[in-house]
């Protein structure tokens, strides 16, 4: 249908343009770009007009930029590499960031969820499960209650609707303990050295979300500034282990029974060494930015088994193919999402993510650049890529749009011709170290 009405060459470049994206929103409307004379303001000629109507797919076509490798695997890609660089310039400098951050102490560091039972898992000093069996990593036992009715669903679905508080709470313990073993007190502090993050959350198979972190020590004014001659690796080690043994978020009573919530006893905390100085260790800057950007584009449904999307009504789940473990969870945050109480969770909203409703990833202002100015890079970087005419001297742009929402998706034809098309692929090297436990 598509090569008989001769638009087959000039849809594919459209579709080409979206990189793998599968799922893009369909935009109705138009953009002119005029040349404006500086001195009058007169408008002058066109530069550039785009019409959606003219287009070979009847409609502009936007990334959906969905970060999710489930939802769209070509853009949650995109997303993974921005957050490589991200997390990347914080290590080493680079994108706005002074390459001095390269020799300011770093740690990574992995704080899980404390137990709310049992469940099956692959004990790393190589014995069996608690069960008896030795499960291999595809086992889809693993995580899973040894004892479902004795599981305490109601503290682990709390507890990841707590998480973003706990960190929160946990960075600013950091600070106190950093100033206590520099002799400063917190007043002070911040007149000395700055501390810098950036971090991602991650899913257990067990569905208790747990964090890493590269967390940096700078001097006052961020990685512009050297740090103090007493901030060192150790000492940040020190410090983490000691704020996250202190950290505490107090949570509602339910039906008589107090929550509060601790990180778990599973602490891992490792120094990052240097690319090129790097003692031999195998956590070098380049493995840790790896580790975390693969873990950006990952929600509860890839470790846990559960559903990628929000749900309405709780009728969804007898139609939804995910596991007992994770459907019971579901039910638990629904349940308690009712309770007028815990309202302020919206734990319905975030039935279907198990209760955590934060940012996968989040950094500190001052770790390094951000999401969007990569992106608005891309954005320029392909405008200059466009034929277009360029404004003469005297002269600036004056841009003109209206865009309507027309829907998401491709066509069955353009779904066809797009899946003939190579997306944009690539990994940037895998790490050859795990942290904690994540079952």
């Amino acid at each position: 249908m598509l090569a008989s009405l001769g638009t087959m060459p000039e849809l594919a470049r459209q579709l080409s343009g979206l990189g793998g994206c599968t799922n893009p929103v369909r935009l109705d409307g138009h953009r002119t770009e005029y040349a404006v004379d500086r001195t009058t303001g007169e408008i002058g000629r066109v530069l550039h007009h785009l019409d959606s109507s003219s287009l070979p797919a009847g409609s502009l076509l936007v990334r959906c930029n969905n970060r999710r490798a489930t939802r769209c695997a070509a853009c949650a890609e995109v997303y993974r590499r921005d957050t490589f660089h991200l997390i990347t310039a914080g290590l080493r400098g680079g994108k706005g960031t002074a390459e001095q951050v390269g020799t300011h102490p770093r740690v990574f560091a992995t704080l899980t969820a404390p137990s709310f039972g049992p469940v099956h898992n692959r004990p790393s000093s190589g014995r069996p499960c608690r069960c008896g069996a030795r499960h291999d990593d595809t086992d889809p036992a693993l995580g899973t209650p040894l004892d479902p009715d004795a599981y305490n669903y109601e503290a682990a679905v709390l507890w990841n609707a707590h998480a973003g508080a706990l960190w929160r709470r946990f960075s600013i313990y950091l600070r106190r303990e950093i100033a206590k073993r520099a002799g400063l007190t917190q007043r002070t502090f911040r007149d000395h050295a700055r501390v810098s993050f950036a971090k991602v959350a991650e899913y257990q198979k067990r569905g208790a979300v747990h964090f890493h972190a590269v967390i940096r020590l700078d001097g006052p004014e961020g990685g512009d500034t050297a740090p103090p001659a007493w901030a060192s690796a150790e000492l940040l080690t020190d410090a983490v282990h000691a704020a996250v043994t202190a950290t505490r978020v107090n949570g509602s009573d339910v039906d008589g029974r107090t929550h509060t919530f601790t990180f778990g006893r599973q602490l891992d905390v490792r120094t990052i060494r240097s690319a090129d100085f790097d003692g031999g260790q195998e956590l070098t800057e380049r493995a840790v930015a790896a580790y975390i950007a693969k873990y950006a584009t990952k929600g509860a449904e890839t470790a846990t088994g559960t559903l990628d999307r929000p749900i309405r009504f709780l009728a969804e789940l007898a139609q939804a193919r995910i596991t007992d473990h994770a459907r019971r969870m579901i039910r638990t945050a629904w349940t308690l999402g009712a309770r007028k109480h815990l309202e302020h969770l919206r734990l319905r909203a975030w039935a279907h993510m198990l209760g955590f409703r934060g940012h996968f990833s989040t950094k500190s202002r001052r770790y390094s650049t951000t999401l969007g100015a990569l992106r608005d890079a891309r954005a320029e970087w392909r405008r200059a890529q466009a034929p277009t005419a360029a404004p003469q001297d005297g002269e600036t742009t004056l841009v003109l749009a209206h865009w309507v929402f027309a829907g998401t998706g491709l066509s069955n034809g353009e779904a066809w011709l797009a899946a003939s098309l190579e997306p944009a692929r690539g990994t940037e090297g895998e790490p050859t170290w795990t942290p904690v436990a994540t079952s």
